[in-house]
């Protein structure tokens, strides 16, 4: 069997995979919510959903790093990786050990595709064109509940010492323009750039994820005395988790409203 994953390569597989490691959080949530949970071998120190799975499966490391021994000894079928959220050099070692599939993902129709081709790989079209359904549902219903909202000038801030942002052309800068947010960073110059004095005063609404920096109350109080800007603490996950928790994403995105 052979299939294409998000960079065009081609994944030879000699038959339906049953021992499956994935080394991006998002995605092995969305890989127990296809119904493959007793299928993971092996996972990131990262996955943190559902909460109990770290409990009872092997951590081969993070998303940077990763002990390829204890993955060659987990003798997985598969190992599902990101572009983004893992490195290429990471891949060239992965691939002799087991075939690698590669997501790359910027958008919510990548997401689709993602999760599909996932349910094709697995046997689990059933579970995933459901899922897909839901997904779809949720973004119809959001886009028609924002359609008359006010445009809002946004910086999304990812990281502290130094301020770090999402910037164009990244999963969360999808997302920002779904919730009819306008990102300050409109050129494809860094996808995280470091954020200036100017970057912050040209914001309306500035928002501080959860993630990858824990960014607290405090920081929230700090930045709302130093530019009188309003400034929210927002979920991270649902800003930049590509699978699954897009069904629940757009119920919390009303929140922000």
């Amino acid at each position: 069997m052979e299939f294409l994953d998000q960079l065009k390569r081609t994944v030879k597989l000699s038959k339906t995979p049953e021992r499956i490691i994935s080394l991006v959080p998002s995605q092995t949530e969305l890989l127990v919510d296809l119904g493959l949970r007793n299928n993971l071998v092996g996972i990131t120190k990262f996955c943190v959903h559902p909460s109990d799975l770290k409990s009872e499966k092997a951590i081969v490391g993070g998303t940077k790093n990763v002990n390829f021994d204890k993955i060659k000894s987990l003798r997985p079928d598969i190992i599902i990786c990101n572009k983004e959220e893992n490195t290429e050099e990471m891949v060239k070692v992965l691939a002799d050990i087991a075939p690698v599939w590669i997501s790359d993902i910027a958008n919510i129709p990548e997401s689709v595709v993602m999760i599909k081709k996932l349910g094709e790989i697995f046997g689990t079209i059933s579970e995933a064109s459901e899922l897909i359904s839901q997904i779809s549902s949720e973004v119809e219903n959001f886009r028609s509940y924002i359609e008359h909202s006010k445009t809002r000038k946004v910086l999304y801030l990812i990281w502290k010492n130094p301020y770090m942002a999402a910037g164009k052309g990244t999963f969360i800068d999808s997302l920002l323009r779904e919730n009819n947010f306008e990102n300050v960073f409109t050129e494809d110059i860094n996808r995280y750039p470091e954020v200036s004095i100017n970057d912050f005063e040209k914001a309306d609404l500035i928002l501080l994820s959860t993630e990858p920096y824990p960014f607290k109350d405090s920081d929230v109080i700090a930045l709302q005395n130093e530019f009188k800007t309003e400034v929210k603490k927002v979920d991270g996950e649902y800003f930049s988790w590509y699978g699954s928790r897009l069904k629940d994403a757009f119920k919390y995105f009303k929140t922000l409203r």
